[in-house]
């Protein structure tokens, strides 16, 4: 009866872990945000749990996120401060929109991330040459809408 028990008890403990992961390796509010107001939650029904949907480089310095910024971080923090009382997808938007180059890595912000490119990393970028994915980036339908200002 001892065994059963803990057998039992073992059993309950796998579940409530394997229960949990996913929300303990869920992408954090602002990354969801992003993934999904740039269409990256597209055609992968895991991909809350993907590390290659939008990662934390994307806006930190470190792999893990935290304190440091890189320079697409950076941007986004200067708009943050530009408009206080906005949403991040309209930040992100506003941002995007200026047809920037963060990384200064000869591909502007809003084409890195459809390209699924790093718009942070100078070492990251389309490998597609800049006319043919701004084309691609067009025919697609361009930056998304801000939802939240209509």
């Amino acid at each position: 009866m001892r065994r059963d028990g803990a057998r039992l008890g073992g059993a309950l403990l796998a579940g409530l872990v394997l229960l949990s992961a996913p929300a303990a390796l869920a992408l954090p509010k602002y990354r969801v945000e992003a993934a999904r107001f740039l269409g990256h939650d597209k055609d992968d029904p895991l991909w809350q749990l993907s590390s290659k949907v939008m990662p934390c480089v994307t806006c930190h310095i470190q792999p893990q996120g935290g304190k440091g910024w890189n320079a697409f971080g950076q941007s986004l923090q200067a708009e943050f401060r530009a408009q206080p009382r906005a949403n991040f997808r309209t930040v992100l938007r506003s941002v995007l929109a200026r047809n920037a180059d963060a990384d200064a890595d000869g591909s502007p912000d809003a084409l890195e991330f459809f390209a699924r490119t790093l718009p942070g990393d100078p070492k990251s970028k389309p490998s597609k040459p800049l006319r043919d994915l701004q084309a691609e980036f067009e025919q697609a339908g361009g930056l998304p809408e801000d939802k939240a200002k209509k």
